[in-house]
């Protein structure tokens, strides 16, 4: 018993020497507690709403005030036909798109039924959801209102009430909303993350712990040389991972390719190649194949929860989506949703793109100046 204590106490003493172990081992659990707890929030709110009104009556005009009245939908432009609907959701301006038709508000005021539709963009359906059930408890709810006014003003008993705005769902690019469509092209995001920066996270410790650093040290390679050297080997891997996935969530899952295989192909580099530049990142701030390890896992699990892969992007607060905007994949999920579902262009998803070049650059340029030419 004296001996195993003694091996417990030595342990403890090694991993307090070990000042990046400790930190994560009491900072990990408190930050990801704090972060999560905050960010993470099913109740979708907020949602970017577009109106096609053809109308423009005092009638649509106010079912829309009403719609922003619920802290649901978020206004945020008005459209012209229906193409410009399919582009603003496509480019995620939008989420949700209001068409209100001509003479809908003839139609009330006579008492006759009159049809509204609601599109939206069926990539996430827990948006899809909370989107529908709002707006047809609204149209429901206006309903009733506006047929016991109908019947007060012609002396009539109150005596039911009728179907005088009628609202029809329509779901864009996951008509189904199965949950397959919307997840398998998320996991080539999430996985291609796990295992790119894994195998990176562990290039520059596992030089190190094999005694391998002082051959590049003593060699005329730059730091710049270097860190892309690492990087390119696994961009193959990258795409091997990726045509994987969707090759069997093609044919397993039944997961259909909209848009051009090229472009989502030309626009992956660019995240893998991110990925590969924070793994080398971590590699040069760990001194062991075990902090590495540790690092990569932590970092996984705020991409996996902020990044919009499984909890709606827009439920969350303004400062978490900020701070997702820095990770990787909330913009490639943007991108390959874009393209594998919604047959997304280029122009399209130019910003996402900007997005992951301006994140590329930052990791590859403090992986080269973390690197240093000269032992510990």
């Amino acid at each position: 018993m004296t001996r195993m204590l003694a091996i417990a106490w030595k342990e403890l003493l090694q991993v307090r020497r070990d000042r990046l172990t400790m930190g994560m081992m009491v900072g990990i659990p408190v930050l990801q507690l704090l972060l999560f707890g905050y960010a993470i929030n099913t109740d979708v709110r907020d949602i970017a709403t577009v109106v096609f009104d053809q109308d423009r009556s005092a009638e649509s005009r106010g079912f829309v005030r009403r719609m922003e009245a619920t802290g649901f939908y978020e206004l945020v432009g008005r459209v012209q036909s229906y193409e410009d609907i399919g582009l603003a959701l496509r480019t995620r301006t939008a989420m949700v798109a209001l068409v209100v038709p001509p003479q809908f508000g003839a139609d009330v005021e006579a008492g006759r039924t009159a049809q509204l539709q609601l599109i939206v963009d069926g990539s996430d359906p827990q948006v899809v959801a909370s989107a529908t059930d709002t707006a047809m408890s609204l149209a429901a709810a206006r309903s009733s209102a506006l047929t016991m006014e109908r019947l007060e003003r012609l002396g009539i008993p109150s005596a039911g009430t009728s179907q005088v705005i009628a609202m029809e769902p329509n779901t864009w690019y996951n008509p189904d909303l199965r949950t397959a469509v919307f997840i398998v092209p998320g996991l080539v995001g999430v996985i291609l993350t796990m295992t790119m920066v894994m195998f990176t996270a562990m290039a520059i410790a596992r030089e190190r712990e094999r005694g391998t650093l002082e051959q590049l040290i003593v060699s005329p390679i730059r730091r710049l040389e270097l860190t892309v050297g690492k990087i390119l080997p696994y961009i193959g891997v990258g795409y091997l991972q990726m045509t994987l996935i969707l090759m069997f969530g093609s044919l397993v899952f039944d997961v259909p390719i909209m848009g051009s295989v090229p472009l989502l192909y030309g626009l992956s580099a660019f995240f893998i190649a991110a990925n590969l530049a924070l793994g080398l990142f971590f590699s040069t701030l760990a001194k062991s194949q075990q902090q590495a390890m540790q690092m990569s896992f932590f970092f996984l699990l705020p991409n996996i929860l902020l990044s919009g892969f499984m909890f709606p992007w827009e439920a969350m607060p303004t400062p978490a989506r900020w701070l997702s905007m820095g990770l990787p994949l909330t913009h490639y999920l943007r991108v390959i949703r874009g393209v594998v579902l919604k047959g997304a262009s280029f122009a399209e998803l130019r910003y996402e793109l900007l997005w992951l070049i301006g994140i590329l650059v930052v990791l590859t340029g403090l992986a080269s100046l973390r690197f240093r030419k000269k032992l510990d």
